[in-house]
């Protein structure tokens, strides 16, 4: 058994390496958030990105795309940046839709590729997913799934996810739920 414990905390860390990254890098200013801000017309909305090894099919990263009061991406223990994005605690601001392909094109390459799942939500549960995500970070290397689960759980209508480290899995979890449009970019 201690073998099997072996080999597969050995799998994790192979597995969730996508998600590691430096953590202690500085926050923007507060005045270059705020005059990052971006509210996008559409409804309110929750977006889970999972990045997928193409040779492999293991997930690598997961991150959280909220269109709340502003639209802003939660990029726990992430590694895209952008000079146009501010980034406090690992939420990306100012994501407007230039920012959006330029995030989801620079996780999809050679590599890797990216299931992109959207669901519309009500406001009140695309605010709370804000303020938790804003919360949340930084994010230690490898948590990015665990971190992303858990704020879902807590939003009203997401109850059913239940927290885990494996992009995949959350994939499969989030698929599950009422309305959500799944599409895949290579």
């Amino acid at each position: 058994m201690r073998l099997r414990a072996c080999v597969l905390a050995v799998a994790v860390s192979f597995g969730l390496a996508g998600c590691a990254s430096d953590t202690s890098k500085t926050d923007a200013a507060p005045d270059v958030v705020a005059r990052s801000a971006y509210h996008h017309d559409g409804p309110a909305k929750l977006t889970l990105f999972t990045m997928v090894s193409n040779s492999s099919g293991a997930g690598a990263h997961s991150s959280l795309m909220i269109n709340a009061s502003q639209r802003v991406i939660f990029d726990p223990a992430g590694s895209v940046r952008h000079s146009a994005v501010p980034e406090v605690r690992d939420v990306l601001y100012g994501i407007t839709p230039r920012i959006e392909k330029f995030y989801e094109s620079a996780h999809a390459r050679t590599t890797y590729h990216v299931v992109i799942q959207e669901v519309e939500v009500p406001a009140a549960v695309a605010e709370k997913a804000l303020k938790l995500a804003q919360a949340r970070g930084p994010v230690a290397q490898m948590f990015c799934t665990q971190s992303t689960s858990t704020i879902l759980k807590e939003l009203p209508g997401f109850e059913s996810i239940r927290p885990t480290f494996f992009p995949n899995a959350l994939s499969r979890q989030f698929a599950q739920l009422p309305g959500v449009k799944t599409r895949e970019l290579y």
